[in-house]
């Protein structure tokens, strides 16, 4: 019985420390160091640049890296976003690398004036960024989605970050819209607000209430050490920082804790503003989370992160409360209600323990049954119950196709996002 109950607890525990507990000590020791004095060689305070309009010849040259895979129908609109930027053209390179492009990616990204385009056999996302960084001539190799749109200062804002040598990888801000938001109130066309209620109204999937809540987080984690992994609408390395991994583990996840294993920080900036359509469908969700989790498990499991070698260590307890933790979730939620099950089944506690296990457990099934509803009753708490049990339940999926038939290095663009 005492087995079970500190099972339960323990669970339960990790489960609210993960989700929520987490970004509320991030926060305390943000606004307490905030008024701690600092020394000299502190990390420095999350800052906005002093001189976003600074001369072309103060601002290093930067390759901007468009990775694509029959993206015909939005490359030529990606290039010449990529080519309105507010950035000395004699100092920005564009390049398409061409994944094994079986329609006109390539001619369309030439014809919208793209510097280089690369048209190479089929080997993946990251190979195809590998060989585009070969090419590259600048100092700063940034990198987008072909569906990703850049507002005109976020290439000034996002390589302000290496002004500090500290820095190793930069990300900005994503902002997700739904398609039938997409075109309008957008510097970049993008619009709207990044997944606000307008936009949710548009489809079931809520990622947009879980994606403001992941940027607050990792703005805390910025602020005091280093993020714990970044995205692929808009993230930057120094040409010399580069590391090449293996090609089914994406760069969202395996290169900031690798940056940071080397000795450099990898940091977030607000503003640098990109927007990418939201898959519109809580199905499509799951699917394009149960995808990434496959690629997820091999960069826990054999590319390094579990190791705590060269990780500071408040870095490492945020690699394990934001990543490790958060992706064993499913197995959590298991143990936590399996446990409750047989403490209320056991009557454990006594007269006040049952009333508390019996309420516990009655909130685990409001949830699940929330979830169930969401299908009939589209209201917006019980949409957001199914997406927290779907996004949750995704890491197990991840794991069994991993583990199952591998995970290909090869991409497919996911539901409604083009």
């Amino acid at each position: 019985m005492l087995a079970l109950q500190i099972l339960f607890w323990l669970s339960a525990s990790l489960i609210v420390w993960t989700q929520a507990g987490y970004a509320a000590a991030l926060a305390a020791v943000v606004w307490l160091r905030a008024r701690l004095p600092r020394s000299a060689d502190a990390l420095p305070r999350e800052r906005t640049p002093k001189n976003p309009s600074s001369t072309p010849a103060s601002l290093p040259e930067l390759s901007l890296i468009i990775a694509a895979h029959d993206e015909q129908t939005v490359i030529a609109e990606k290039v010449a976003n990529a080519l309105a930027l507010d950035y000395p053209r004699e100092r920005l390179q564009v390049i398409v690398a061409c994944d094994g492009c079986t329609d006109a990616t390539a001619r369309l990204a030439r014809e919208a004036g793209a510097d280089l385009v690369l048209e190479l056999a089929r080997g993946g996302k990251i190979r195809a960024q590998d060989a585009a960084v070969q090419q590259a001539s600048g100092e700063i190799v940034a990198f987008s989605d072909a569906n990703a749109l850049w507002e005109p200062d976020a290439a000034r804002v996002l390589v302000r970050a290496f002004e500090d040598p500290r820095v190793g990888y930069a990300c900005g801000q994503v902002r997700f819209v739904h398609a039938a938001r997409a075109a309008t109130g957008h510097p970049g066309g993008g619009g709207g607000n990044p997944g606000g209620r307008g936009g949710e109204a548009a489809g079931t999937n809520q990622e947009g209430v879980y994606w403001r809540y992941e940027l607050a987080v990792r703005a805390l984690e910025s602020r005091l050490s280093s993020i714990t992994a970044g995205n692929g609408a808009i993230y930057a390395t120094r040409r010399d920082s580069y590391i090449v991994v293996d090609p089914i583990m994406g760069h969202d996840l395996s290169l900031p804790f690798n940056i940071v294993k080397r000795g450099l920080r990898a940091v977030y900036v607000p503003a640098a503003r990109a927007s990418e359509r939201m898959v519109p469908s809580l199905g499509g969700e799951f699917a394009r989370k149960r995808r990434m989790m496959s690629h997820t498990w091999p960069i826990l499991l054999r590319g390094g992160m579990l190791s705590p070698r060269g990780y500071p260590p408040g870095y490492a307890l945020m690699i394990l409360s934001h990543r490790l933790l958060r992706y064993a979730t499913p197995v959590l939620h298991l143990l936590a209600l399996g446990a409750n099950v047989a403490l209320v089944a056991t009557g454990a506690g006594g007269g006040g323990g049952r009333v508390l296990y019996a309420v516990t457990l009655g909130l685990q099934l409001a949830l699940l049954l929330a979830a169930a509803l969401a299908g009939v009753l589209p209201a917006r708490p019980l949409l957001i119950a199914r997406y927290y049990v779907l996004t949750t339940t995704a890491p197990a999926a991840g794991l069994w196709d991993w583990l199952r038939h591998g995970t290909d290095a090869t991409w497919t663009v996911a539901e409604g996002t083009r």
